[in-house]
Parts: C-alpha cells; sequence; structure tokens
C-alpha cells in the first residue's frame, strides 16, 4: 500500500520533483508512461551530477535529498556508485551522510560495497568517533562470508575503543557477524566478556543485547556485572534497560530461591493442622529457618523500582514482569498502578498491557481491583481493546460487585459494534457461571435478550443459554419451550444448531414439542447449514429411542435425505446412527447401547478465560501475545530448590585492599561476603534515602546526595555513599580524581586539605566524567581486574588520610570508614603513604602523573566589570553590585569567590544588611558575609562571599535584607568563571589532550580578519571571557589554555589552531563536555568578531 502510494506522489511531479532536486517538471506527461520515467532519468541524473561536482555544498546538498528520499521510502539504491565515490571525502559532514547512505544499502549492494572495503578499513582509525562507528556499521552491513575475518579484527579493534559510542557499535555488530558466520561465537564471547566489564551506560544495553543473541546461557559471564548492571540500570538509555531488566530477571530465576515459598509454607501447615505431634515437630524443625532474601535479589528489585515511572512503556512493562516473576507476592501490588497509568497510551501500548493485566488478574485479583473503573469501555475504544477489558472485568468480577457489572454490561449490549455485543454475552454467561448467586438474574436476563431486534444478538444469547442450561437442566423447561418458539425467526447456524441440540438433551422434558420440531426441520433439510443438518440428524436419533411411535418414519426420511447429502461428512454421520439405531441383521453389538450413547449425561462446559493458559510465558514477550512459542524466545526456568553459591557475584577488591593495609593501621576481621551485604542492609533501612538515590541518577542528582549528606553524616548516607563507591565508581574517574589530588598535595597543609576534600568527592566528579576516561583506563591495562584493583587500593588510601584529618579538624565528611581503626597520633603527610612497590605498580598502570606537573596559578587577567544585583531603584536606595575576583575562595576550595559593593544612595542610615531565604538549586552551596549593622548615608562598603555553583550556570537565588525590607537577588556565573587557572607543560597538555578525546572533545571553526589572530589579540580575549592559565606552545600557529573546574577539578583544555587563511579551529577538551559546549559558544562570537 506505502509503495504504491509513493509511486503515485512521484508521478504527480510538481512539490516531490522540486524537493528531489529536479530542475523542470514540464516534461512530465500525466498521462504518458515515457514522460513520467524520462523525469525519474532525470532527476537522478541530477543527482549524479551534483555528487560528482568539486564543490561540497553541492555534494551535501545531494546527500541530504538522497537521504530524505530513504527516509521516505523511496528506492534511492541506482544512485550507490555515485555515492560511494564520496566515501573517502574529507568534509565530515558529507562522509557522515554517505555512512548513513551505505549502512541502508550495503546489504542490496554488496559488490560495490567490496569494491571501498580498504576506505572502510582506513575509516575505522578516523579521529572522529562517529566516523569510526559508522564505518562499523557499513561492514557489519556487508553480509559476505568472505570479509568475517576484517570483520572480526575490527570488532576487536572497537571493542578496545577510547569512545563509548564506537564500543556500542562493536556490540551491535557482534550480533550482525554472528548471524552470518555462528562459527564465530567463542571468539566473540570473549569480547562480550570484555565489553560486559565496560562501565559506561552507553555500552551496557547494547553488550546485554549481543550476550542475548548469542551466548544467553553463559549466565557465569553476569555473576561478575550483576551488581554493576543493576546500579547502572536508572541511567542507561530506555531500550537498554529493557533488555537489561529480561535478561536479569532469567538471571534471578537461576540464582536465587523463590521468594513464594514462605506463603508456601504456610499454607501447608494450615492443611496439615490435625498432623500427629511427631509429624508437626519434623516439619516445624524444618521450617525453623524462615525465608532470607538474598541481598543482591532485594538489589534488583530495589534499583528496578524507580523505572515504573519510567516514560517509555516498554520499560514500565519489563519492570513489571519482573516483578511478577521474580519480587515477593506482597510486593507485587506496586506495579498495578503504573499500568493502568499506560493505558492512557496509543491503542498499540494498550493491547499489550491489557492483556498482561489479563494474565494477571486471572491470579491475583485483588492487585487490580482498586482500579475497576479504569478497565470500563470507552465508546471510542477499538474493538480489540473492549474484548480485552472485558476479559479483565469478568476476572474481575466477585460478590461485591457483580452488580455494578452487570449494569454496566447491560449497557455494552446496546453497542452497534455487534463483535463487542457478542463477547458481552458471553462475558454475562461466565460472570453466571463463576458466580452462583447471580446465575439465575443472568439467565433470565439472557431470556429477555431473545426478543432483541439484533439477529447477532439472540444467537449469542441461545448459545450461552445453552451452557448455562447444561449445569442445572431440570429447572428450565420453559425457558427450553420458549427457544424452540425462536427456531422460525432465527437464521444464524451457531443458533439454531443450539437449540436443536438443547431440544434433543431435554426431548423427554418436552415430549410434545420435541416431535413437532423434527418435523419442521425435516421439511427444511436440504436448505440448512451443514451444522444445522448434523443437529437434526442427532435430534432424530434421540427421538427414535425416546419417542419411536411419533418419529420412526420422519426419522428414516431424514436419514434418506442425510445419505446422499453433498457433505461426505453428513454422509459419514448418518450411515453410522442408521446402523447403530435400526436394527438389522448386519447391526453389531452396538446397537443394544445406543441409547445409552445417544442420551449420556454430559458433563457441563467449563467457561474459562482464555488467558488461563498464558502464564507459562514469560509476560511481556511476543510468544505471551501469539500464545504460542516464538523464534528466540528464552523460558524462564524454575526457582532452584537451593540457592548457588552467592559468593561468585564478589568482585574481588577486598581481599587486595585488605592486603595492603598500612602498617600503622588496625585490620578488622571482616570477610568478603560482607563487602555488599552489608552496605545492602543499611539500604534497607533507609528506602526513602536509597530510592532517591536509585531514581536520581544525573550528576546534579550525585552531587545533591553529597550536599545533602555533607550537613547530615548519618549512617545511612554514609553507608549509601560507600556502597555506591565501591561498587558504582569507575577506574577512570578514580585515576582524575588521584591525578588531581596529587597535583596539589606537595605545597603545605592547606593544600593537603584540599587533596582529603579532592578524595572525598570522588564520587561526585565520576558521576560527570566522560565514558572515554573510563575505557583509556581499560586499553592501558590487559587485565580489568588488576587495573580494577589497583585503583581501589589508591581510593582506599585516600580514604584512610582522609579519616585522619577529619580526627583533627572535626569536620564532616563523607566516608565514614569501620575497617581500620584510627592511629593514635594521626600526623598530617604532604603525600600518601605508599609503599615503593605500590608506586612502582601506579607508574606502570598510568594511573598518575609525574609529580607538580599541574598546579593552579594565578589569574593572568582580571576583568573589572561589574554586575548589577540590586539597582537602587529597585532596592529603596540600597545599590548592589558584584564582580568576581578570580581568586581562591578563602571560605572553601570548591566555592567561587565573589566581591559585593553595596552603596547607600539615600540621605538616611541603612541598618542591617544581610543575606537570608538562601533559594539553591540540590547541592549548590553559599557562604555568605556577615551581617552589616549599619552603612552610612552615601556610603559604600565591599564584602566577600563564597558560592559553590556544582560546576553548573545554575542560578542561585536569595535575599538582600536590611532591617525593614528584603529583596530577591540572584547570582548567575559566566562559565569562565567557575574555573582556575593552571600551569603546565606543553608536553602534559597534549597527554592530558590525548586523554579527553571522543566524546570528551568539541571543537567549531572560526572565520575573521588576520588582524584578529594575532597572539595578543587572542591572548586577551580568551582570557577575558575565561579563568584560564595560558600554556608556552613551540608552535606559532598554535596557542593553549588550561584550567580546571572549581567543584570537581576537572581540566579544561582550549586550544586555538590558526589555519590557512581567515579561518581558525576552537577546540575544547574537558570531561565536563556541558560546561565545555557552554564555554565553546562563548568564545566563537568573541574570537570572530574585530
Amino acid at each position: 500500500m506505502s509503495g504504491n502510494s509513493f509511486a503515485y506522489s512521484e508521478q504527480a511531479g510538481g512539490g516531490e520533483a522540486t524537493e528531489l532536486g529536479q530542475e523542470a517538471t514540464s516534461t512530465v506527461s500525466p498521462s504518458g508512461a515515457f514522460g513520467l520515467f524520462s523525469s525519474d532519468l532525470k532527476k537522478n541524473e541530477d543527482l549524479k551530477q551534483m555528487l560528482e561536482s568539486n564543490k561540497d555544498s553541492a555534494k551535501l546538498d545531494a546527500m541530504k535529498r538522497i537521504v530524505g528520499m530513504i527516509a521516505k521510502g523511496k528506492n534511492a539504491s541506482e544512485l550507490f556508485p555515485a555515492v560511494v565515490k564520496n566515501v573517502a571525502s574529507k568534509n565530515i559532514e558529507i562522509k557522515k551522510l554517505v555512512y548513513v547512505y551505505l549502512v541502508r544499502y550495503a546489504e542490496e549492494q554488496q559488490d560495490l560495497a567490496l569494491l571501498s572495503i580498504s576506505t572502510f578499513q582506513r575509516a575505522l582509525k578516523d579521529p572522529n568517533q562517529l566516523i569510526r562507528a559508522s564505518a562499523l556499521r557499513v561492514l557489519s552491513s556487508i553480509r559476505v562470508p568472505i570479509i568475517v575475518p576484517i570483520m572480526m579484527l575490527a570488532i576487536k579493534e572497537a571493542s578496545a575503543d577510547l569512545s563509548p559510542y564506537v564500543r556500542k557499535n562493536a556490540a551491535h555488530a557482534i550480533q550482525k557477524l554472528y548471524s552470518l558466520d555462528p562459527e564465530q561465537k567463542e571468539m566473540l564471547i570473549e569480547v562480550i566478556e570484555k565489553l560486559l566489564k565496560d562501565k559506561s551506560t552507553l555500552v551496557a544495553g547494547s553488550v546485554v543485547m549481543a550476550f542475548e543473541e548469542v551466548c544467553p546461557d553463559r549466565i557465569d559471564l553476569i555473576h561478575k556485572n550483576y551488581r554493576k548492571l543493576c546500579n547502572l540500570l536508572v541511567d542507561v538509555e530506555e531500550w537498554g534497560q529493557v533488555v537489561i531488566i529480561h535478561m536479569l530477571t532469567r538471571y534471578a530465576r537461576t540464582q536465587f530461591v523463590s521468594p513464594w515459598k514462605e506463603d508456601d509454607g504456610l499454607e501447608d501447615n494450615e492443611k496439615n493442622f490435625y498432623e500427629s505431634d511427631d509429624e508437626q515437630k519434623e516439619k516445624t524443625d524444618q521450617k525453623k529457618k524462615p525465608y532470607a532474601m538474598d541481598p543482591d535479589h532485594r538489589l534488583l528489585i530495589r534499583n528496578t523500582k524507580p523505572l515504573l515511572q519510567s516514560r517509555n512503556a516498554a520499560v514500565v512493562m519489563a519492570v513489571a514482569q519482573l516483578y511478577w516473576h521474580i519480587s515477593p507476592k506482597s510486593e507485587v501490588g506496586i506495579i498495578s498502578k503504573s499500568l493502568v497509568r499506560l493505558l492512557r497510551s496509543n491503542r498499540e501500548v494498550q493491547y499489550i498491557v491489557l492483556q498482561n493485566i489479563a494474565t494477571m488478574s486471572i491470579q491475583r485479583k485483588g492487585m487490580f481491583e482498586p482500579y475497576l473503573k479504569s478497565f470500563y469501555v470507552r465508546s471510542t475504544d477499538p474493538t480489540m481493546i473492549k474484548i480485552l477489558k472485558l476479559e479483565i472485568l469478568t476476572n474481575l468480577a466477585n460478590e461485591a460487585n457483580i452488580s455494578t457489572l452487570l449494569r454496566e454490561f447491560q449497557t455494552y449490549v446496546k453497542s452497534q459494534d455487534k463483535q463487542f455485543a457478542a463477547a458481552t454475552i458471553q462475558t454475562i454467561g461466565r460472570c453466571a457461571t463463576n458466580i452462583s448467586e447471580v446465575t439465575d438474574t443472568c439467565l433470565s436476563g439472557l431470556v429477555c435478550l431473545l426478543s432483541n431486534r439484533d439477529e447477532i444478538v439472540v444467537a449469542e444469547s441461545v448459545v450461552v443459554i445453552k451452557k448455562l442450561l447444561q449445569m442445572q437442566p431440570a429447572q428450565h423447561g420453559e425457558i427450553i419451550k420458549h427457544m424452540a418458539k425462536l427456531l422460525d425467526s432465527i437464521t444464524v447456524p451457531v443458533a439454531r444448531a443450539s437449540i436443536l441440540w438443547l431440544i434433543g438433551e431435554n426431548c423427554e422434558r418436552v415430549p410434545k414439542i420435541a416431535p413437532d420440531v423434527l418435523r419442521k426441520m425435516a421439511k427444511s433439510f436440504t436448505n440448512e447449514d451443514d451444522l444445522v443438518k448434523l443437529q437434526i440428524l442427532n435430534l432424530g436419533a434421540k427421538l427414535y429411542l425416546t419417542n419411536s411411535k411419533q418419529t420412526k418414519l420422519l426419522t428414516q426420511y431424514i436419514l434418506n435425505l442425510g445419505k446422499y447429502d453433498q457433505n461426505y461428512d453428513i454422509r459419514d454421520r448418518t450411515r453410522f446412527i442408521r446402523q447403530l439405531i435400526v436394527p438389522n441383521e448386519k447391526s453389531g453389538a452396538l446397537s443394544k447401547y445406543a441409547k445409552k450413547i445417544f442420551l449420556a449425561q454430559k458433563p457441563a462446559p467449563l467457561l474459562e478465560s482464555p488467558f488461563k493458559d498464558r502464564d507459562h510465558f514469560q509476560l511481556g514477550t511476543l510468544s505471551h501475545t501469539l500464545n504460542t512459542k516464538a523464534i528466540g524466545y528464552l523460558e524462564l526456568s524454575n526457582w532452584p530448590e537451593v540457592a548457588p553459591d552467592p559468593s561468585v557475584r564478589n568482585v574481588e577488591v577486598i581481599e587486595l585492599a585488605k592486603e595492603w593495609t598500612p602498617a600503622g593501621k588496625a585490620k578488622k576481621e571482616n570477610p568478603a561476603k560482607k563487602f555488599y551485604s552489608d552496605s545492602e542492609e543499611e539500604e534497607d533501612s533507609s528506602d526513602s534515602s536509597s530510592d532517591s538515590e536509585s531514581e536520581s541518577g544525573s550528576a546534579s542528582g550525585e552531587q545533591d546526595e553529597e550536599g545533602d549528606s555533607s550537613e547530615d553524616s548519618s549512617e545511612d548516607s554514609s553507608s549509601e555513599h560507600r556502597s555506591d563507591s565501591e561498587s558504582v565508581s569507575e577506574v577512570g574517574d578514580k585515576r582524575t580524581a588521584k591525578r588531581n589530588s596529587k597535583s596539589k598535595g606537595k605545597s603545605d597543609s592547606e593544600d593537603e586539605e584540599k587533596e582529603n576534600e579532592k578524595s572525598k568527592t570522588s564520587d561526585s566528579s565520576s558521576t560527570d566524567s566522560s565514558s572515554v576516561e573510563e575505557s583509556s583506563s581499560d586499553s592501558e591495562s590487559e587485565s580489568e581486574s588488576e587495573s580494577e584493583s589497583e585503583s581501589k587500593k589508591v581510593t582506599m588510601e585516600k580514604e584512610k588520610k582522609t579519616k585522619e584529618d577529619r580526627n583533627l579538624t572535626k569536620d564532616v565528611s563523607l566516608l565514614d570508614l569501620d575497617d581500620f581503626n584510627p592511629v593514635s597520633t594521626p600526623v598530617v603527610l604532604p603525600t600518601p603513604a605508599l609503599s615503593p612497590s605500590l608506586i612502582a605498580d601506579l607508574e606502570g598502570l598510568n594511573l598518575s602523573t609525574s609529580s607538580s606537573v599541574i598546579s593552579v596559578n594565578t589569574p593572568v587577567f582580571v576583568p573589572v566589570k561589574t554586575h548589577v544585583l540590586l539597582h537602587r531603584m529597585s532596592g529603596r536606595g540600597l545599590a548592589a553590585h558584584y564582580f568576581f575576583p578570580r581568586q581562591p575562595c578563602i571560605f572553601g576550595d570548591k566555592m567561587v569567590s565573589i566581591q559585593i559593593t553595596l552603596n547607600n544612595t539615600t540621605d538616611r542610615k541603612i541598618e542591617n544588611i544581610h543575606i537570608e531565604g538562601k533559594k539553591l538549586p540540590m547541592g549548590m552551596q553559599m557562604h555568605v558575609f556577615n551581617p552589616i549593622e549599619s552603612l552610612e548615608p552615601e556610603g559604600s562598603i565591599t564584602v566577600s562571599m563564597g558560592i559553590d555553583f556544582c560546576d553548573s550556570t545554575q542560578t542561585a537565588s536569595f535575599q538582600l535584607c536590611t532591617k525593614d525590607d528584603c529583596f530577591n537577588v540572584n547570582i548567575q556565573p559566566p562559565v569562565g568563571e567557575l574555573l582556575l587557572p593552571v600551569a603546565m607543560s606543553e608536553k602534559d597538555f597534549k597527554k592530558e589532550q590525548g586523554m579527553l578525546t571522543g566524546m570528551n572533545e568539541t571543537s567549531t571553526v572560526i572565520i575573521a580578519a588576520p588582524q584578529n589572530f594575532t597572539p595578543s589579540v587572542i591572548l586577551q580575549k580568551v582570557v577575558n571571557i575565561a579563568n584560564v592559565g595560558v600554556v608556552p606552545s613551540g608552535q606559532d600557529n598554535i596557542y593553549r589554555f588550561a584550567a580546571k573546574t572549581v567543584h570537581s577539578g576537572s581540566l579544561m583544555l582550549v586550544t586555538v589552531e590558526l589555519k590557512e587563511g581567515s579561518t581558525a579551529q576552537l577546540i575544547i577538551n574537558t570531561e565536563r563536555t556541558v560546561i565545555g559546549s557552554v564555554l565553546l559558544r562563548e568564545l566563537k562570537p568573541v574570537l570572530s568578531q574585530g
């Protein structure tokens, strides 16, 4: 259908042709096919000429149009040769679009794509991460077995790439390669194992998808990464969350014991209440140990709970099925509200959600009873949704709400949607079966429907009444007589067949009516439907056996009609009945039992939900929706009787950390098993804090936690922080924290305090630090566990030093390590107390730079520009201005120093000037100036204050108050004032810059007059905008500047590289990508203007 509509729109010419680059549409003949084809030919020739042009702008325009064609579903495959020539273009924008095109058509045009394979291989080394990733995507899209070794090599290299985006694409390529050549499975599993250790949230979802496709049975690969995946879950992209949750559901079913056992045990006790004392004692002994949930089991359930609020319906559905399959029965109820919320989505989502609710509501009615009205049918609902809602309402029906539901069903029966009306009648029948109190009411209501004008309603009512009468036939002779009269008017075959069957079964109760019905049916036998004919034969046989005097000849007449019927089923049934009921010399032994065979007591039909047997499929899967096992479906295993060893999930770091404890510290016996479980139990005791931690999942959220816990150092917050820093914090981030702290720790005790503060906030800085830094530590060390343990060691050393300083200064710290006793006479050392062997190991791992390489410098330039804080008109004579002196803040090393000048422009004294009513974003802190008792008329005073902006340009709002008034004011820092200048050598600059590529690098091209690119002008413009230090440069055309952020100490490297003509490239490398991009936007216009 869509193909035809596209073809039609192309024939129309006009606007479509203009959009696709066609110059002339006048040649298109509306009726002539030749005009159409010549137009298409001309259109594509035009695009080919643009692609072969020497101008990049023409090529870019052509590629945009071609990608637009693909997006609309048009076939652009004939342009493949012209497009593939541009794969080596130097223009990055053209190259990106070419790769988008190639990913789409590489599989169709394999031969032509193979000709450019060397270009793709070169692109795998491109400095731009998007090009490297696109090249890998194209390479994996060429599905030719001959290039499998090349793909395998490319995937291995990409899995160790610095950019998490490239590693993500490597995980995608694994699945394509496996489908092309399953023999590569073992090598691909090695890559999957490596990528599973990746700490980037960008990679997690993709590699788990690859794991599910290639080796879903290799649960052992998940053990060490289980806790990491649970903790990263909130920050992974939505489709990654779905895949991870489904995988962790399967994992939990194999690794933990059933949380439902306790309930089963209670039921058994009740059932066996009257057993002998000895037997009861044995059972009591067996059940003395109550069920205790594994901390890792609890971790998964707790960390998925916030995702019930996700905006993505698939994520909510995934969490719902996880709770259904692995959580205790008492906790499953929380998913009902989230599932009901999804019913406001589009009809496709509603259909899937309602199917799953229908399955759940069979087993646990109580979950959805409070939301009964949410399942009432709306007039705008499509039929499929209406029928599913009916199914759920039937499952939820009980003695308490049945009267309300029956009134609702009464309305539904009158619906114009006949299929829905018929389904409603079936629903009434099921309610009558399930709830004995309303059986008679439902039956009388259905009998009333027999007089309905709508034939379909009447027919469905007959079928349902027939099923209800089977349950208590003796009491309802009148209803059967009434239905016999309807035979003349009802034409629907199923209904006619049902009435005949009822009369046949109850022929002895209606002896006068039954023979007459048979007489009428014999008249119309040849015109009836096959289904009705079979029931006429059955009725004749039953009457022959019970009332042969009246019906003998009639039955023989019907049997003769059936003998020559066109349908072979009817002919066979006729022969069978004749031999069975009409005695003759050929009759077998069965003839004497004919009455027992035909008039046997039939069991009443069981009206069950069609969703009853679906619960053996995992909820939310395609197999559950189709009610049949789909290809690729992975079954949930049964709970193990005994839980496998939980220690397999322990990351082997705590043992190493113990061995490295300095001699001055006393060790406590703290087994490795408690590494996670302690923190888990403590987190359980503080549900609210752990929930907020899971829900935040962002940089600001982590910083908020830090700010809160620095004010309130409760045991819960410290245990949460310890859990985070040990299980979630990343190797690369620890390296950053160590590098920053070590560079400062060489001068005096003040610097040492800064170092301690740095180690305290390593977790805060870890949240915003980039995944590229993480992966660089992976690639530097072949052994992941070795690298991780070394960095853990450094962190532990710093934590111990932090505790020593805390004992001296009585500061509140986020870390509260109970593993070590404090030294009796703590001494503040300028450098960490590391053994020579440890220093050698660390140098080998490149975890830190050499000492005193990077240090905070004095500002190159201090702008005199002031900003208005409070205008004298608004402040009733009190005016306030502020500016940034670019000096280290005396109130805290994470705060930005601000000087405020207060002026009294009135002729009276202003008293008690102070600050109150602080309205700061979470995590932000402010140190205010001391209250000013009085300010004389026309007087002026300058005061200092400090604000910790948490490396963001968020506004700090507060009230500047006097004795009589309060004025709302705010300070928003320019991004350049969130930095401290850093002195470093060119060699160190390049080294640091090399570690901050990929996602941590932003750049732009600047165009300006040559006179604006002199060294003095560039220096003046850059330092005026940002508080950066100048780095010596050995090249005349490159200017380098370095700084670090005030709050986290992350490096900010700025490079201005002059190109030919009047252009220059501005590059910023930093872990704080948001600040980097804001600084880039501020520097670009300043450097461009004269």
